[in-house]
């Protein structure tokens, strides 16, 4: 498997903060969101790429074994107890092997093809298995908006074994979230893999998402917009009544703070939702209508 630098793939450096790593991530998810490219397939593909890396990096102690480890970084736990137990097999004279000059940070490459004489071939060493960690999964979970605006729980099969986790409210298209412990078994009393899911989030006829905001298209009457009044709209949680300045020009925006999609594992918060109107001209009309349109055409 080909190595990814997490740290380009977000365009920041090494030492770069929390901050600007969240920055870089917020920027790129919308450059590359799969509602803004929906038949670009290298869009989509930097898009889980961008998930993946902000997935590690966001985190202090997954972004410190990727730093050790590089591509291996998941691997940070075996290789350790790994390389206690030779240490232990060396000083009791087991060997003249040390590798305590292993620790701090490793050439991806060459860390890769010694982790893999370590680990590799199922041979036993200093007298017993090496346990070897269960492969990972992939799935994905697919979704209509509405479910993604809640939190609420679904069961997973796998491996013909039922999983029943709870999706938070506010993930989004093409996120990927980790289930630990259930990918494969691991060998010789290893730890099992990780389930990694990807959410594919369908269109919805109503609402389009971009992020934590919603937008929408709401039709006016001509007489409406003309002389202003009261509506009533649609939201994710029920409705809401809107009051209509007189002479609302087609494409007027209007924004109902909060009524957006919820933050992401933070509860109480949700981003905005915007309202483009549009005029719907009546059809069908009677003479005498037709009549009074006329006049008013005649009106300077």
């Amino acid at each position: 498997m080909a190595f990814i630098d997490y740290y380009e793939v977000l365009g920041v450096n090494k030492n770069a903060t929390e901050e600007e790593i969240k920055k870089a991530y917020r920027k790129l998810a919308r450059k590359y969101h799969p509602d803004l490219n929906p038949n670009d397939k290298e869009a989509n593909r930097k898009f889980q790429q961008i998930n993946e890396a902000n997935e590690v990096l966001s985190d202090p102690e997954k972004r410190k074994k990727y730093d050790q480890y590089g591509r291996d970084w998941k691997h940070a736990e075996e290789f350790e107890k790994a390389r206690q137990s030779r240490q232990q097999w060396a000083d009791a004279g087991g060997g003249a092997q040390n590798f305590s000059g292993f620790s701090g940070e490793f050439d991806e490459e060459g860390f890769s093809d010694f982790f893999q004489s370590m680990f590799g071939g199922g041979e036993r060493r200093s007298g017993r298995n090496v346990k070897f960690r269960g492969q990972d999964y992939n799935a994905e979970l697919h979704l209509s908006l509405r479910d993604a605006y809640k939190t609420h729980q679904q069961t997973l099969k796998v491996n013909d074994k039922n999983i029943r986790i709870t999706i938070p409210a506010g993930v989004e298209n093409g996120q990927i979230i980790k289930l630990k412990g259930h990918g494969g078994p691991g060998i010789n009393g290893g730890p099992n893999g990780d389930l990694y899911i990807t959410f594919v989030i369908a269109d919805d006829p109503k609402f389009k998402r971009l992020g934590n905001d919603l937008y929408t298209t709401v039709d006016l009457d001509l007489y409406t917009a003309v002389l202003g009044g009261e509506i009533t709209v649609d939201t994710m949680d029920g409705k809401v009544k809107l009051k209509i300045k007189p002479e609302t020009q087609i494409g007027t925006v209007t924004r109902l703070k909060g009524k957006g999609f919820p933050v992401y594992k933070k509860e109480g918060e949700f981003g905005d939702m915007y309202i483009t109107y549009s005029i719907k001209i009546p059809t069908h009309l009677t003479e005498k209508q037709k009549e009074l349109f006329r006049e008013l055409q005649k009106q300077p």
